[in-house]
């Protein structure tokens, strides 16, 4: 068998299988029941109807265009609080982490970092710290930035000093001798010694394992932070030009195939 036939599983490192594992528990968190809508392209002409009518009608020919009628409509210059409310599916997960750094009396840069942190992962899971903080450079400051580049690498080193023990759902998956790959090695070295080594590692302290699917949490609570430490484009989110307009309009389309 050769890697193209290999089960992905086999094929992907360590790193990211905790990606993907992560990934997985904040979707089993809050999952979204949607009703399916599709642009009909048989016979050269478009229609619209509903998914499953349209499926039994012409099986395979549908590509969905626009705006995806599966998922709440966005403001025409969507907010960071409009894609908490509408798009990302790991809430629960964030506003569980950023409620801990909160009640831990973190500052709020810090507790933006916390709430922020995994948002990256709407659209892609592998090295979402590095992706994440590319998400949201334009918009925070370069502290907070850090803190989410670099919560990845250091997940994988315990630092007890600071509340932090290496979890044990890793022992479980990958193996008590498991090693990170020399990358994450090397930045968690680097990121041991910088000045904002504490944002980043608070940032894993309160990235929890075990989430509570009971847990009461509120955005609410972080509209006030986010409005003194997220500068939001008075164009919207995903058409202010930014180097990353493009990233934002993926997750508000994330179907759209042209």
């Amino acid at each position: 068998m050769n890697v193209a036939q290999q089960p992905k599983s086999q094929t992907m490192t360590l790193s990211e299988r905790a990606d993907e594992l992560e990934h997985q528990m904040e979707e089993e968190l809050e999952r979204v029941v949607t009703k399916s809508l599709l642009f009909n392209l048989a016979d050269g002409k478009v229609a619209y109807d509903s998914g499953a009518a349209l499926n039994a009608k012409y099986p395979g020919k549908y590509m969905l265009m626009g705006d995806d009628p599966r998922l709440p409509k966005m403001p025409a210059k969507p907010t960071l609080l409009d894609y908490f409310r509408y798009r990302f599916a790991s809430m629960n997960h964030l506003l569980q982490s950023a409620t801990h750094a909160l009640k831990a009396g973190l500052p709020e840069k810090t507790v933006l970092a916390c709430l922020l942190h995994d948002v990256v992962q709407e659209i892609i899971k592998v090295d979402h710290g590095w992706w994440g903080a590319q998400l949201f450079e334009p918009y925070i400051s370069e502290k907070a930035a850090f803190a989410i580049r670099y919560h990845q690498a250091l997940r994988f080193y315990a630092d007890p000093a600071n509340g932090y023990e290496y979890p044990d759902l890793y022992r479980r998956i990958f193996g008590h001798d498991y090693r990170p790959e020399p990358y994450i090695e090397a930045t968690y070295q680097m990121v041991r010694k910088h000045k904002w080594y504490g944002e980043a590692r608070m940032v894993t302290v309160n990235d929890l394992y075990a989430f509570d699917p009971n847990a009461q949490v509120s955005l609410d609570v972080f509209v006030d932070i986010i409005g003194r430490h997220f500068k939001q484009p008075k164009e919207g989110l995903g058409y202010d030009n930014s180097p990353v307009a493009h990233m934002w309009r993926t997750i508000e389309r994330p179907d759209a195939p042209l």
